[in-house]
């Protein structure tokens, strides 16, 4: 602040009229410390988990999103491009651009569907079978060391249903 500024902002006040460039005691009162802002709380366990997740994934250089769309084929192997994407949330160009990668890697392919010629279905190839069953013996130390952080399985049961009753489509109205 310049000396003109805190000048003019003394004369302000001298005069009655409030200062515009800070916050009364009541103000900063209402403004919660960050820890119990749910969202903040959310974001920080988010990069927390995300970043043992690469690094736990690193040699295999495996991103979230590519684990994410091998699990998935993997339990339902045949879906549709659109299906999978829609499932994940991710969006058409950017699940195109994925799956370019992943055929890259040799581990998925896709196959022209036998019902719509326009379609593709989604298939682990021989190496994305190898791929996957060490991506789960990965996944399954990450998964164990999180867990473990909770306190356990039940403690993980009960932040899941935490985080699910967030997501639920709101019964009651706004």
């Amino acid at each position: 602040m310049s000396t003109a500024d805190t000048a003019s902002s003394g004369i302000a006040a001298k005069r009655g009229r409030p200062r515009h460039d800070a916050l009364s005691a009541a103000d900063v009162t209402a403004i919660p410390a960050l820890e119990a802002i749910v969202g903040y709380r959310l974001r920080r366990a988010q990069l927390y988990v995300f970043q043992d997740f690469i690094d736990s994934f690193a040699r295999m250089k495996l991103r979230p999103a590519e684990f994410s769309v091998l699990s998935v084929m993997a339990r339902r192997p045949g879906l549709k491009q659109t299906e999978i994407a829609e499932e994940l949330g991710i969006k058409r160009a950017n699940f195109v651009a994925l799956m370019d990668g992943l055929e890259a890697r040799g581990l998925a392919e896709r196959r022209k569907a036998d019902t719509d010629k326009r379609s593709h279905s989604l298939h682990l190839t021989p190496d994305g079978v190898k791929f996957v069953r060490k991506m789960m013996e990965v996944w399954n130390e990450h998964e164990k060391r999180l867990v473990d952080k909770l306190g356990g399985a039940q403690e993980r049961d009960r932040l899941i249903e935490l985080l699910d009753r967030i997501v639920a489509p709101d019964s009651a109205p706004r």
